[in-house]
């Protein structure tokens, strides 16, 4: 997000705040017979005149929202809704302005004497304030109904957004969170690679630049593919992004979403990205090379469902206006139809000797005492290992080494690559430790390997 934006001070929005009370205000009196005094009328003008200016700012708050699609009258509503919670006595005059009601929210029918709206802008409004209209499929308001003289609430995350307050954490459904830290002085990867993650990036944070001043064309995402085998940093490199823009990491549980009823993938992928819309957070969804692969030959009608369920999915991360991570193992098994729908593609190698040495000397603990016998330059070279299976050895071999009360050692290191490689292969035989084999004492490793 531009840097200009998140510096807004609630401040800022006090004359939205005060227009949207003194025009309640203007209705009360003339309700009661009565009209402004000329100073009140003054103050208004004023206070619009300030208002239109704020929001052709470049430090419009209202950016905040993603709200660039709605018109001006739909910023007008919005104000209106959101300002019984910002400005409470606002939501008193509008008790008093609708006795019927107990609650100190606006309703549609109220917004048409507020605004002085004629019969097509009071159409507008109902359009915007339905189901399925802007401001509720933008989750800015809430509403149990499409009546006109339905309760209009702030969404739940809208005013917190715009004002800076404190946002409890609200997971998307069918996703978790990754709690893990990391920095780019954590990455192990080649230069180029590197400057692919950080140009990902710069669709993040100049798409106000590109697209708003600019005139670019506006397109969703941006979305990433990471490809590369397990254990070579895919999402390590996701949760750097996330944590470079201050945001939450989701890893998407696809067999969450996938249900066997026709009609509910599609149902719980919706959940997912209307949950996800507008809010700060960073998607990443894993194997889609079981979805993005050439398409077979549809053979029964669960085939064509199928085939619909993962166009809608792919449909929906293109419109998404927020980052999303595809992650894949087999790159090759991907349709290459699907390449243009990726602002970026990173391929994430095996390490190479020299990076297995950063990875061995950072996954280790910093402050375990090591063995005279660790030698990094020789673990680098002993066994060629992804940067998941380095992170996973080096903490066994810590447990080990914490367990005997001594410091690590070429011995404990081998047991915990051993048990490491021996995950994905039943029949691991001592010589796969290559060099690293001659630390590995005979009781771990059997009588087979004698």
């Amino acid at each position: 997000m531009n840097a200009a934006v998140e510096a807004i001070s609630p401040v800022n929005l006090q004359a939205e705040w005060e227009r949207v009370e003194m025009l309640a205000h203007c209705l009360l009196l003339s309700r009661t017979g009565r009209h402004p005094q000329d100073d009140a009328l003054k103050r208004l003008e004023e206070l619009q005149s300030q208002v239109d200016r704020l929001r052709q700012s470049i430090n419009n708050p209202w950016a905040k929202l993603a709200v660039r699609q709605l018109t001006p009258l739909g910023v007008d509503v919005l104000a209106c809704v959101l300002a019984s919670e910002a400005l409470p006595k606002t939501g008193w005059l509008y008790q008093e302005l609708q006795p019927a009601n107990p609650q100190p929210f606006v309703t549609a029918a109220l917004l048409q004497q507020i605004l002085a709206l004629d019969y097509n802008e009071f159409h507008h409004v109902r359009q915007m304030t339905a189901a399925g209209g802007e401001l509720r499929r933008l989750n800015l308001i809430e509403s149990d109904h499409d009546s006109a003289f339905a309760l209009l609430r702030p969404g739940k995350k809208a005013l917190a957004r715009l004002m800076d307050l404190p946002e409890a954490e609200e997971t998307p459904p069918g996703a978790y969170p990754v709690r893990q830290r990391a920095v780019w002085d954590d990455l192990v990867l080649p230069p180029d690679r590197e400057r692919i993650l950080r140009e990902y990036l710069m669709w993040l944070r100049h798409r106000e630049t590109v697209v708003d001043r600019w005139g670019g064309y506006e397109l969703g995402g941006p979305v990433a593919l990471f490809s590369g085998s397990s254990g070579t940093g895919k999402t390590f490199a996701a949760t750097v992004i996330a944590n470079e823009m201050g945001w939450p990491l989701y890893r998407v549980d696809l067999a969450r979403l996938v249900s066997k009823y026709i009609g509910e993938t599609e149902k719980n992928i919706g959940k997912l990205f209307d949950a996800a819309h507008g809010r700060e957070m960073v998607l990443q969804f894993d194997e889609v090379d079981a979805l993005m692969s050439k398409r077979g030959e549809i053979k029964e009608a669960r085939d064509r469902y199928a085939n619909m369920e993962v166009s809608y999915l792919l449909a929906r991360i293109e419109d998404h206006h927020g980052p999303c991570i595809l992650t894949t193992n087999l790159r090759s098994q991907i349709d290459k139809a699907f390449s243009r729908r990726f602002q970026v593609v990173v391929e994430f190698p095996r390490p190479d000797h020299r990076a297995r040495a950063q990875l061995w000397q950072r996954m280790l603990p910093p402050r375990a005492p090591r063995a005279d016998d660790l030698d990094i330059s020789f673990l680098s070279q002993a066994v060629n290992l992804t940067g998941g299976n380095i992170r996973n050895a080096g903490l066994h071999a810590a447990y080990l080494a914490a367990e005997e009360k001594q410091p690590i050692s070429l011995e404990h290191i081998a047991i915990a690559v051993y048990r490491e490689l021996a995950k994905d292969r039943p029949q691991l035989n001592k010589n796969d430790l290559g060099p690293l084999a001659n630390y590995l004492p005979q009781s771990v490793c059997g009588m087979e390997n004698t």
